[in-house]
């Protein structure tokens, strides 16, 4: 990996790439995926059957788009015994965690009598999309999937992709059966989505839709977004590890080869204030690479998105992890917590050696759908609170409304909104008749 020292220019040239591999960038495949979103809300199940077939080399119809009770007890066939028990303990870790985001609707009594509150409510219906292929996280279906069940949301249905038998990956089914998923279906890509957010024959449209997928389903969730809710246009993974002089380089190696493995535009960065602790990292990463069976993609991501950033304290490495606002961050220094606190911007925080990034993906229970690409600035990852809606509510009485309304009545005159005004008016006109 390369060794930078940081200083202002190459400061601004490095975030400029790291914030380029978004998915904006992919802006030649958005008339492809319009083509596809309009021709399923206009045709339905005609236009997905034909998608399924041109995409995903299946025959789909309206008999077998549906998952059913028979091929979901046979995918516990084809799984081992420990990941279904490895499965179970990450989805009650996950259950316990977001339990403690749940909020309750609240009232305030005034002592004039009016009442204001606030309404939680979750959402009808969810849909969640898992992809296929090399590509089948069984991990995401649970993360996207527990949360909307603690939230309280009624209907929550799977959308991912068969092979081309028509079989979904065993892993998916189980790990929906496990989550709770209510319904599943047969079908992926950016056809999917378009099925979910404005239904066929086949599928009633939910009214929120998350979960991974590639390009095409990133950009068809966008195309959609106003329609259904999202829960964000996932850029690629990142993780950026703060360490010290205290921290072990092979540790250090192993979890930047985690995120680079994912794909070639993944991005994993060290900040340090040690240039021996750097050097051995450099060095302990192309030596644990060569064991990958992802190695080409790792090399790919490292070369052009990998750094080791050299810096002069650990205040100034707090400074450049908020500026990149990764989705993971490490900290591997002598106090970790103290750190932390400096830590502004970012999906997810692991602190100590004894916290790899590997352990929120999967098994600790908090959730892995993170923000990515710098937006750890102004969002969050995944929770029950993207499961739900709240509602204001408003109560006054007549007296509290005759001591408000000379205040009320002048805001609205001067935005010009003169029948806002007379709404508060004529009940003051009637209450002093």
């Amino acid at each position: 990996m390369r060794i930078v020292v940081l200083d202002k220019v190459n400061q601004e040239n490095i975030l400029t790439n790291l914030l380029e591999r978004g998915v904006m960038q992919f802006s030649e495949h958005e008339k492809t995926v319009a083509e596809i979103v309009t021709a399923v809300k206009n045709d339905g199940d005609t236009a997905l059957f034909h998608f399924s077939q041109k995409f995903d080399r299946f025959s789909l119809e309206a008999d077998n788009i549906r998952v059913t009770a028979i091929e979901i007890a046979a995918a516990y066939e084809w799984v081992d015994d420990g990941f279904v028990k490895a499965m179970k303990r990450a989805a009650a870790n996950i259950g316990d965690f977001h339990q403690k985001q749940k909020q309750n609707s609240w009232f305030d009594i005034k002592d004039d009598g009016s009442v204001l509150g606030q309404r939680v409510t979750a959402l009808d219906s969810v849909g969640v999309y898992a992809p296929g292929g090399t590509a089948a996280y069984m991990s995401s279906v649970l993360m996207n999937v527990i949360p909307a069940k603690v939230a309280g949301v009624k209907r929550i249905v799977l959308a991912t992709p068969p092979d081309q038998e028509g079989n979904i990956a065993a892993g998916i089914l189980v790990a929906a059966d496990i989550a709770g998923v209510d319904e599943i279906y047969k079908v992926g890509g950016a056809q999917a989505i378009a099925a979910l957010a404005y239904g066929t024959q086949s599928i009633p449209k939910v009214d929120k839709i998350t979960g991974p997928g590639n390009i095409f389903v990133t950009l068809a969730k966008k195309a959609v977004y106003g329609v259904v809710g999202i829960d964000s246009l996932a850029g690629p993974s990142e993780i950026l590890i703060i360490a010290d002089e205290t921290a072990n380089p092979v540790y250090i190696a192993a979890d930047l080869l985690s995120q680079a493995e994912h794909d070639e535009l993944a991005s994993a960065v060290l900040v340090t204030v040690s240039r021996r602790l750097a050097e051995a990292v450099s060095l302990e990463v192309a030596k644990q690479m060569e064991e990958l069976p992802r190695k080409a993609i790792a090399a790919a991501s490292l070369a052009r998105y990998g750094y080791i950033l050299l810096v002069s304290d650990l205040d100034e490495a707090a400074v450049i992890a908020n500026d990149i606002a990764a989705e993971h961050v490490e900290i591997l220094t002598a106090d970790p917590f103290m750190l932390m606190a400096k830590i502004r911007h970012a999906g997810a925080i692991f602190l100590g050696e004894h916290s790899p990034e590997p352990l929120g993906d999967y098994f600790a229970g908090t959730n892995h759908v993170l923000p990515t690409n710098g937006t750890a600035r102004f969002s969050s990852g995944l929770g029950v609170d993207d499961f739900c809606k709240k509602t204001s509510i408003i109560s006054y009485t007549a007296a509290a409304l005759r001591r408000d309304s000379d205040e009320i009545m002048a805001i609205a005159g001067e935005e010009g909104l003169h029948a806002h005004a007379n709404a508060i008016k004529v009940r003051e006109e009637v209450n002093q008749g």
